[in-house]
């Protein structure tokens, strides 16, 4: 199979993340990937805001970093990108962020429903049994839309992440499903398979089925991404990711270059 390319991956300079990009790379090629894209998160305006990301003043260094990658595996295509939590209020930074260098991509990502509180975090897992499954995947899912109608993100990253530690609500979550790809449709964004979810509690690809055969009927464009922290989970679980696209419609993926996009024939093994 030819595989997609994976744009979600980190580096050590979040803070819980494993390997040079260089490492990375030379792991992608190994398994024949032809392009990457290293996303890491982002800096927030406070440095101290939480501790899994960079710090302001390692961007340039980290943008150097991706570089070296570059220059070290001349044969493998390497996009930089950065993920970015949305946050109500902050989209100035974002945009701040945005114009600080040349990227190709962003991928606007919800892990926070207050400062406080960044849902996928186990450290921070009895707060999900103080409150009902709904009231979280609704504020979510709230959240989520507003980062894919604020038009500053090319991505939307592991659209139902409030999944992870497997707190599901009982009612139906499809109308919000619906209102957040239609608008993410509205505004041109793109969401991402990520494979992380099948490495945790849930043991599912981000999105589920059911959220990727409505983005196919309301032709909401794809990506994928492993969310790598550590060189060894380059691209993986990139076979059933491939085979779910494909099994739900798609037919093709977003590259993007500058912030410009192409759509690439999503192959079958």
């Amino acid at each position: 199979m030819s595989l997609p390319a994976d744009y979600h991956m980190h580096t050590p300079l979040c803070r819980h993340a494993t390997g040079e990009p260089s490492e990375y790379a030379a792991r992608a090629l190994a398994l024949g990937l032809t392009e990457i894209g290293f996303s890491d998160h982002s800096p927030m305006p406070r440095d101290d805001f939480d501790n899994w990301r960079m710090r302001l003043d390692q961007l340039d260094d980290y943008v150097e970093r991706v570089a070296r990658a570059r220059r070290e595996h001349p044969a493998l295509t390497i996009k930089l990108a950065l993920e970015v939590d949305y946050l109500p209020g902050q989209e100035a930074w974002v945009r701040e962020l945005a114009g600080r260098h040349p990227w190709d991509f962003l991928i606007g990502s919800v892990h926070y429903l207050a400062d406080a509180w960044d849902i996928d975090n186990p450290a921070k897992l009895s707060r999900w049994r103080e409150r009902d499954p709904f009231e979280v995947w609704t504020a979510y899912f709230e959240r989520l839309t507003l980062a894919a109608g604020s038009g500053l993100f090319d991505i939307i990253g592991h659209v139902d992440l409030a999944k992870k530690f497997c707190f599901y609500p009982q009612e139906d979550c499809m109308p919000l499903f619906r209102r957040f790809l239609a608008v993410a449709r509205k505004s041109g964004a793109a969401i991402e398979l990520n494979t992380a979810g099948m490495r945790k509690d849930c043991k599912e690809i981000y999105p589920s089925r059911s959220i990727l055969e409505l983005a196919h009927e309301l032709a909401v464009p794809i990506t994928f991404g492993s969310d790598a922290h550590a060189p060894g989970e380059v691209g993986a679980d990139f076979n059933k990711a491939v085979a779910l696209a494909r099994s739900v419609g798609y037919s093709h993926w977003l590259r993007f270059t500058q912030r410009r996009r192409e759509p690439v024939k999503l192959l079958a093994g």
